[in-house]
């Protein structure tokens, strides 16, 4: 493929906006990103397709998510839910994630997927919790999405909360699925754990062993409401990340999801040990663990990608209340400025996953998005981000390339049954909220 696509704007990075310009794209790859009058004189022979009314991006990249999470959007819990505590043991794990099966999960990702690829999403990092699921879980998942053409960094949070055997299972589960996909161009395994209230210290070192051996990283959730730091308090006289840290667990390799409840000395040790973490905000609102310090978290070096967590899947909406819930929450209209928001969503999200992306650049993927660019307003390089955070939406979404690859035409998804996927996934959800079975 030699493909010429000219824009209003190219946004290179979340520094680099550029006025009346345009991609090449040569394969997999991009070829060259300038003006659109020096690419059409440059480029002679390649396919050309006009967006000048369009914003030429990277494919927006998802840090954190649990796919099998649609499956429960609307769910009523049959059980009183006092606090986070009880939400876990009384509702979501006996209820939701010991439930899940291999239709469902395949149901739930292939959903899930299909409506990041609406937002523009072109890489996704996925948790599947689902105890009674595996072996086998994540090639199930793995298997549902193949065909749609996203990259996808895969996971099973392994715990001990079930039994030790369980536990270990899971590590297995996360340790076969990463060398199996160690060849595959686009789905990728990584290690991952729950937390430290469901994982004892002795489990939290080998699964810390496992990543580094097979070399993918590990994600866990932190502190994503005072109930672990509390629980940690109590079992260990100190805090989650302090716990992390004496055990040896803390590096570059990490990607911590939530991080809500942090102190500032956490903080210090995140960023020293080159810790990454994904920002859920909506998600954090609806179980009410609280606001994350994200400005802080940036201004002391940390990358911070962002996620939906499973929640609410538009990844505009999910831009939008990083943008604007920090300004609420510190009485502050300058917090979290569009173009941190932006960064988290692409350059940053790339670099927390090691996924290719995140940015234009000659030589980097062809992960390739366009977005209509008729604002009801006038639109420069300096309003551009704001612009696109708060006013854009999935339909506004033209094109997306991954690798390459033309994955949506036109506002149209090609080659995918939304109506047929979405039907699947609302049988399965109705087999998980038959609390009788």
């Amino acid at each position: 493929m030699k493909l010429i696509v000219l824009g209003k704007f190219v946004i290179a990075d979340p520094r680099t906006v550029l006025g009346d310009a345009g991609v090449v794209m040569g394969d997999d790859t991009i070829t060259a990103v300038g003006p659109n009058a020096r690419l059409l004189a440059d480029y002679r022979g390649y396919e050309v397709l006009d967006r000048r009314d369009c914003i030429i991006a990277p494919g927006f990249i998802n840090s954190h998510m649990h796919s099998y999470g649609i499956l429960s959007h609307g769910i009523t819990p049959p059980v009183e839910i006092e606090d986070f505590e009880a939400f876990l043991e009384k509702f979501w794990w006996p209820l939701v994630e010991n439930r899940l099966d291999a239709p469902m999960i395949a149901a739930a990702g292939r959903a899930s997927a299909v409506e990041l690829l609406e937002s523009g999403v072109t890489a996704f990092c996925d948790i599947l919790e689902a105890p009674n699921a595996i072996p086998g879980g994540l090639e199930a998942f793995a298997g549902a999405i193949d065909d749609l053409g996203m990259r996808a960094v895969l996971s099973f949070e392994a715990s001990e909360r079930v039994s030790p055997e369980n536990g270990q299972a899971g590590l297995i589960e996360n340790r076969d699925f990463t060398l199996a996909y160690a060849g595959h161009p686009r789905i990728s395994g990584k290690m991952c754990i729950h937390t430290t209230f469901t994982c004892p210290r002795p489990f939290i070192r080998k699964a810390a062993e496992m990543a580094r051996s097979t070399g993918s990283g590990i994600q866990m959730h932190l502190s994503e409401s005072r109930y672990e730091p509390e629980w940690c308090m109590r079992h260990y006289g100190k805090l989650p990340v302090e716990v992390y840290e004496e055990l040896g667990f803390l590096d570059e390799q990490v990607l911590a999801s939530q991080g809500v409840k942090l102190s500032d000395y956490e903080i210090d040790i995140l960023a020293a040990r080159g810790v990454k973490l994904a920002h859920v905000p909506l998600s954090n609102c609806e179980v009410g663990g609280g606001f994350s310090p994200v400005p802080d978290l940036l201004a002391r070096g940390i990358t911070v990608g962002l996620g939906t967590d499973g929640y609410i899947n538009n990844f505009f909406e999910v831009m939008r209340g990083a943008f604007l819930l920090h300004k609420a929450h510190r009485e502050d209209p300058e917090a979290m400025p569009a173009a941190d928001v932006y960064a988290m969503a692409t350059e940053h999200g790339a670099d927390a996953l090691g996924v290719p992306g995140g940015k234009l650049e000659a030589g980097g993927a062809a992960d390739i998005i366009t977005i209509q660019a008729n604002f009801p307003t006038p639109v420069t390089p300096a309003n551009l981000l704001g612009q696109l955070i708060l006013y854009r939406n999935p339909s506004d979404v033209l094109e997306v390339w991954v690798g390459g690859r033309k994955l949506k035409e036109n506002g149209q998804l090609i080659n995918v049954d939304r109506d047929k996927i979405r039907a699947a996934a609302c049988r399965e959800a109705g087999r998980l909220w038959d609390f009788s079975s």
